[in-house]
């Protein structure tokens, strides 16, 4: 059944008035970083939270964006368990890519559509220390070789002073996932694992993580299987079972440890859906998968 205008509006009221003066962080990958007008959809509803008195905060991604850059400038991109080889010129690619252009253009939409977004890095205000990942092991012909990632990094820190002042003022963050070490050196971490980091770090309400797939399904090709919500204690069952497989395995991890520091709900949503995060966050079906802690009081 088709809800008219006015029933979405009194369906949303509820969630608008609990989510009211909260903080959220939005993570942005997958179809929307290279279509526009899926971008702009997803920037609207952005706006449009900030309006409604939450405080929305981006984190975005541009993997495939950065592999296009390099190819274009002859450079051949290398993966080890899912994570580029980044050395200084990949480094200083990532960072135009991210910071450069990825970064100003949510901020230039932002504006466009009525909202007050800022651009940041996470080298801003020392915003995320981080390490050196450690080296990964690997075999070649049977032999357990050790394979430098370069400048990847991990979260060490997270310092959120500098989120609270500009949120507070009524801008939206946009954050690139580009970190410092203790040194100064810049360090490229994956997007996902950053916006649970700050998440955490924040004790936002939501964490929503934008993919190319309608959540998380019991059987794989078919979207009517869609699992609503998922205890966080449930999480390695699915695993085992393979209905949680491949890329979205770290994803799910990271997600379960920022629900465990303290993010009431994260939300894993298809992006390229016409306003889907206003379709999770303020009707009662939602579109996605939302990861929880049960209650055990």
């Amino acid at each position: 059944m088709t809800l008219t205008r006015e029933k979405v509006l009194i369906e949303a009221l509820p969630y608008i008035r609990e989510f009211y003066g909260s903080l959220m962080v939005i993570k942005i990958g997958g179809h929307a970083m290279v279509d526009p007008e899926v971008m702009d959809d997803i920037i609207q509803d952005i706006v449009l939270l900030r309006y409604v008195g939450i405080y929305p905060i981006i984190v975005h991604g541009g993997g495939p964006e950065i592999t296009a850059k390099m190819e274009i400038m002859g450079k051949k991109p290398e993966f080890i368990g899912g994570l580029r080889i980044t050395d200084d010129e990949t480094m200083e690619i990532a960072s135009m890519v991210l910071v450069g252009n990825i970064n100003t253009n949510i901020v230039s939409l932002i504006g466009l559509h009525g909202g007050r977004g800022i651009g940041l890095s996470g080298k801003d205000g020392r915003m995320i220390i981080a390490r050196k990942k450690p080296s990964q092991r690997i075999m070649i012909e049977d032999i357990e070789h050790e394979v430098d990632l370069g400048w990847v990094g991990e979260t060490e820190i997270i310092n959120p002073e500098l989120l609270s002042i500009v949120t507070e003022k009524g801008y939206i963050p946009v954050i690139s996932p580009i970190a410092m070490d203790v040194r100064g050196n810049s360090l490229n971490i994956n997007a996902d694992t950053v916006a649970g980091d700050i998440a955490a770090a924040i004790h936002a309400k939501k964490l929503i993580l934008m993919t190319d797939v309608p959540g998380i399904l019991e059987k794989h090709d078919d979207k009517s299987t869609r699992i609503s919500r998922i205890a966080v204690g449930d999480v390695e069952n699915l695993i085992s079972e393979g209905i949680i497989t491949g890329g979205m395995i770290p994803k799910i991890r990271s997600a379960s440890t920022a629900v465990e520091s303290g993010v009431e709900g994260i939300h894993i949503i298809n992006g390229s859906v016409s306003h889907s995060i206003l379709l999770e966050l303020f009707t009662d079906q939602g579109i996605g998968t939302m990861l929880y802690k049960k209650d055990t009081s």
